[in-house]
């Protein structure tokens, strides 16, 4: 099966098209904010993916009044929930697939083959009997 040809757009097309310097496009460049590719003559090429990004980065700079280190937070931040949002998903599948295989009551859970055995620890006394059993240390100690 041949793969499509992805579009792509030149530096000067891109800048045309959203009304921006091409020097801008090269300084968004440098700063690591957007990435086209290369051609075999090294002239950079810009994909629809990228374009969407760069519509991202001039409403966050014009419209927002965002710097350029805080447009690459939000980026940075946008990649990382996209990518725990994919994770997330896979985990949901996973569960749905193996919803038969999952323990459904406690007895189940704390069974030491388990898939995740969940242990059964005691309860967190409270701050007066902690208060009791430490009088009560005391006392004897004192009366030692």
């Amino acid at each position: 099966m041949k793969k499509g040809k992805v579009k792509t757009y030149t530096i000067s097309v891109v800048a045309e098209l959203f009304d921006i310097h091409p020097q801008t496009l090269r300084l968004y460049e440098r700063e690591g904010l957007l990435k086209p590719s290369r051609s075999e003559g090294n002239t950079r090429l810009y994909t629809d993916e990228d374009l969407e990004r760069l519509e991202l980065i001039l409403s966050l700079t014009r419209d927002l009044g965002v710097n350029l280190a805080g447009v690459e937070i939000i980026l940075n931040m946008r990649e990382k929930m996209l990518a725990m949002q994919r994770e997330f998903q896979r985990f949901l599948e996973f569960l749905k697939l193996n919803l038969d295989n999952i323990p459904h009551n406690i007895e189940e859970l704390t069974k030491p083959d388990a898939i995740i055995p969940i242990t059964k620890k005691p309860p967190v006394p409270k701050v007066s009997k902690l208060n009791e059993i430490l009088n009560t240390s005391t006392d004897e100690e004192n009366s030692k």
